[in-house]
Formats: C-alpha cells, sequence, structure tokens
C-alpha cells in the first residue's frame, strides 16, 4: 500500500488560526493522519501542516482530497504530495 507526505500551505494565514483548525480537522476525516511510524512502532508528530496517508489511491487521489480538504478554508493554498519508499528524520516528538 503506498505511503504519502503531503504539505499544505495556507496563503498569507497564521499557524494556530482558525482556517487551520477547519483544514486539520479536514484532512483527518479524509484519512490523513499528523504522525508517522517508525519500524519499532514508535509514532512520531511531523512538522505542522504536514500529513501522512497510507492507502490505496494514487498521488493525483491523494492530491485531490487534500485540495478538497483545503477548499473548505476559503483561503488560497498550496498542496505538494510526495510518494514515500522510506523515511528518514530526525527531531521529531514522539
Amino acid at each position: 500500500m503506498p505511503k504519502y507526505t503531503v504539505r499544505v500551505e495556507l496563503h498569507g494565514v497564521p499557524q494556530g488560526s482558525a482556517s487551520y483548525a477547519i483544514l486539520h480537522r479536514a484532512m483527518q476525516d479524509r484519512g490523513f493522519r499528523f504522525t508517522i511510524e517508525s519500524a519499532d512502532g514508535k509514532s512520531y508528530r511531523l512538522p505542522t501542516a504536514e500529513y501522512s496517508y497510507e492507502g490505496d489511491e494514487d498521488g493525483e487521489q491523494v492530491r485531490a482530497a487534500a485540495k478538497e480538504a483545503a477548499n473548505l478554508t476559503g483561503k488560497p493554498f498550496a498542496v505538494l504530495v510526495t510518494q514515500s519508499v522510506a523515511r528518514w528524520w530526525s527531531g521529531l516528538r514522539e
């Protein structure tokens, strides 16, 4: 099953605003998570406005779902979807 890292940025909107709260809820409702899991089963929190998605959908379908969520904010936005074969990180909080 493919894994994706997804970044959604609301242009000109400060982190922690009501618009980001709407985005986060809409992303969760579509199956996006705020965490990634290590090989030993520990969960780590992704940086702000980054999400993880795992499913049978292709990248275009994942992008469309993220776009749909971002549209609910009524703000201009950017979406970047990257399919992940492997992930390495440092400094993420458990």
